[in-house]
């Protein structure tokens, strides 16, 4: 356990920096971050210029070149999301298996009192996603720590967002102990139209007002993360149909809000409507609206529908840090020899 109030960690898959952004205000300092994708450390490095950035692959990184890797509090990852069993025999389906094995070798090599594994929903129950759940679960268990799993949805943690993640969470004995999951908020959720209300605002738009009152809603899952995938959008037909019915184009991403001559009429053409920007879904996303998304809309909107809400990861990491703390009077329990 750190000696100071701060709590330590490594973070593999950075990304965009929301599962980063949530654990820093659960309490949890970076001692290096492990991101490959240039515009990911840009944003990174352009909210946060003071963390420790590592441009790495995960699968090349060796924490003997980082020493500050090691006797860290916890270990966190949100790795590109994993396919079920259905697709495994696609070709562009073993890179994401193989960044799973690759956290777990780091966790044996790291040795962090706590790990926080973020990913699909299916992976933490679903009978497709079996195979690498058990290896998730034989490893860490083989390691020293206790699991635990879940699946948790962002709406229920004050994000305007219908948006479910997978967690495994694991612990070396005695902080185990401790452990519970974050219980959803009793607040009212948070909708779509008072988050993003300032911004339709902000350029003089003369239907933010109506707009925002039509636009109570949690909003459908942000898709958009993939790779492999074109162009921005707000997801599949079922969902730009969702953000039609409060006058947003879905199927497109602005490159500013609407202005003053910028008309708006429920029932019109989706081509004619209003649609959203890369900063927008941020703010959807649970980011901060001071969080700057580096790259242009494709690469933008990527980071923003790979991330983590923040609000989500702060409630997960909260708990963490709470078992951490309440046993740091306590000596971890000794690793398994080999």
């Amino acid at each position: 356990m750190s000696s100071s109030a701060t709590l330590s960690s490594i973070e593999i898959c950075a990304g965009a920096g929301g599962l980063a952004l949530g654990l820093e205000s659960a309490g949890f300092s970076p001692a290096a971050l492990v991101e490959v994708d240039d515009k990911a450390l840009a944003t990174l490095f352009a909210n946060r210029p003071e963390w420790n950035l590592v441009e790495e692959d995960l699968n090349a990184f060796d924490p003997d070149h980082h020493p500050e890797s090691y006797d860290v509090d916890l270990l966190s990852a949100g790795t590109p999301r994993v396919k079920s069993m259905a697709t495994i025999n696609r070709k562009d389906d073993h890179p994401e298996r193989k960044l799973v094995k690759a956290a777990l070798y780091l966790v044996g090599a790291v040795r962090p009192r706590a790990v926080l594994l973020e990913n699909v929903p299916g992976l933490v129950s679903k009978d497709d996603f079996s195979e690498v759940r058990t290896e998730i679960e034989e490893e860490l268990n083989h390691l020293g720590f206790r699991l635990f799993k879940n699946v948790l949805n962002a709406k229920d943690f004050g994000v305007p967002q219908n948006r479910s993640h997978g967690f495994f969470v694991a612990l070396q004995e005695p902080y185990a102990q401790s452990f519970t999951w974050p219980s959803p908020s009793a607040e009212t959720p948070t909708y779509v139209g008072d988050v993003l209300y300032p911004s339709m605002a902000s350029r003089g738009w003369p239907h933010a007002q109506e707009w925002a009152q039509e636009a109570r809603i949690v909003a459908p899952t942000l898709v958009g993360g993939s790779d492999k995938r074109g162009g921005p959008d707000l997801g599949p037909e079922r969902a730009k149909a969702i953000w039609e019915r409060i006058g947003i184009n879905g199927g497109t991403l602005a490159d500013e809000p609407p202005g003053p001559q910028d008309g708006w009429a429920l029932g019109s053409d989706r081509k004619d409507l209003p649609a959203l920007t890369v900063a927008q879904t941020a703010l959807l996303q649970g980011f901060p609206p001071s969080w700057q998304i580096a790259g242009r809309k494709t690469r933008g909107y990527r980071q923003v529908g790979q991330a983590v809400p923040p609000p989500l990861a702060a409630a997960v990491g909260r708990q963490i840090a709470a078992a951490l703390k309440a046993r740091a009077a306590d000596s971890p329990q000794p690793w398994p020899a080999g």
